[in-house]
């Protein structure tokens, strides 16, 4: 095996007599390493973009939602309760989740608000890791008084709602719900002033733009739904067993409850990305197999050039199989130099992604202001078995062909 390794580095390195030969050589190395190197950076941002994704999701929804089939839930504390007797729950809380128009007196806009419990909402979502400025979800229970001594209730606003209406924090808005009260002129609108007390930031525009919440008690007496809630949110300790604990709440609970998990909500959206991630691949590896051809044709025209010398070896004793092996390992060592070069491209051009985020996205269409990257160990493990398998498959017929070559032919007119 010393014979072929020292072979196959002589007839890489040495320099030769046909300068193109060489150069096809260098161009099958950096084809493959750019092929390694884009595989890498678009699967690692593709990772990234799921993951930082599922992130923003779960940090404003929570992992688990239960409801009942029969409309609002009335029960909803003893639901609560039930609920984390189911192991592998963290926490649950109560919500509301309705439509409303919000007026700021010079700008509306449509909003989904949504009515949560202060002292346990920040268990379940990442709503008070989301606040900017000085707001508080616990200010929610904490009744605001306006002029002439009025009471009024708080509420919290997506910053980009917040934005697009010109409000700040202390402003006074008004709800309006379609869902209002009846009157001898037909169905009207029920309307209440509320005080912005805080401003929070997803980063995920949908939610930043349309979410409002208030104080539960708020929302009750606002909708008037008296003392029954939308359903119960739930945390989970490890996300990825959403679908056992939702399996063990609905034997728990039975009907009438449905119980959705966070991949169910998401399942379009999660199974797009996957599915682009698979088709990326399958593209991207073209680049490599272009390259694989380069390999072809360069260990073809070294085997023209060669003839000679695989005639001596050949006359001296060397096997066919070792004249297979040479140059089978000299396309192996173009792989694997390629792969490694590509490898070291796309490791630096991650950790430039990571680190400058010099690439911006418009929040509005991608969810996200920023590239985010992800490398995980499988799917660069991954990548440099393809290149390397694709480089040692190219090399099969240039090998054979040096194999099958007659020495005496060979020599005859040397």
């Amino acid at each position: 095996m010393i014979f072929e390794v020292f072979v196959s580095l002589r007839y890489l390195l040495a320099k030769r007599r046909q300068t193109f030969i060489s150069l096809i050589t260098i161009i099958s190395i950096a084809g493959v390493a750019v092929g390694v190197m884009a595989l890498i950076v678009v699967l690692a941002v593709m990772n990234g973009f799921q993951q930082d994704l599922r992130n923003r999701i779960l940090g404003v929804t929570s992992h688990i939602v239960v409801g009942t089939f029969t409309g609002n839930m009335s029960n909803y504390r003893e639901i609560v309760d039930e609920v984390k007797k189911e192991p592998g729950v963290v926490a649950s809380t109560p919500f509301i989740y309705t439509q409303v128009m919000i007026s700021s007196g010079k700008n509306v806009s449509g909003a989904i608000l949504r009515g949560i419990d202060p002292q346990t909402a920040s268990s379940v979502t990442n709503i008070g890791e989301n606040m900017i400025h000085n707001g508080k979800v616990e200010n929610l229970s904490k009744p605001s008084e306006g002029e002439g001594a009025a009471v009024y209730s708080g509420i919290i606003l997506g910053a980009q709602l917040a934005n697009n209406l010109g409000l700040h924090e202390g402003d006074w808005i008004t709800i309006i719900s379609p869902v209002g009260r009846l009157t001898p002129m037909g169905q009207a609108p029920k309307s209440k002033l509320f005080h912005v007390i805080g401003i929070f930031q997803s980063g995920m525009y949908e939610y930043d733009n349309t979410l409002a919440y208030v104080d539960l008690t708020a929302a009750q007496q606002f909708l008037g739904i008296s003392d029954t809630v939308t359903g119960v949110e739930v945390k989970l300790a490890n996300i990825y067993k959403a679908r056992e604990v939702a399996d063990g709440l609905r034997a728990r609970l039975g009907q009438p409850y449905w119980i959705r998990d966070w991949m169910q909500m998401n399942q379009s959206l999660f199974s797009a990305l996957k599915l682009e991630k698979v088709v990326m691949f399958i593209i991207l590896t073209l680049i490599v197999l272009v390259a694989a051809f380069n390999i072809v044709s360069s260990l073809i025209m070294l085997v023209m050039e060669k003839t000679r010398d695989i005639a001596i070896l050949k006359a001296m004793g060397a096997t066919t199989a070792r004249i297979r092996k040479i140059f089978v390992l000299e396309g192996f060592l173009i792989g694997v130099s390629g792969t490694i070069l590509g490898l070291l491209g796309g490791f630096g051009l991650c950790g430039l992604l990571k680190k400058y985020h010099f690439i911006e996205l418009p929040p509005d269409v991608y969810y996200i202001s920023t590239l985010p990257v992800q490398l995980e160990g499988l799917d660069v493990a991954v990548i440099a078995f393809a290149a390397i398998l694709i480089s040692l498959v190219a090399t099969l017929y240039p090998s054979r062909q040096a194999a099958k070559l007659d020495p005496a032919e060979a020599l005859r007119y040397e």
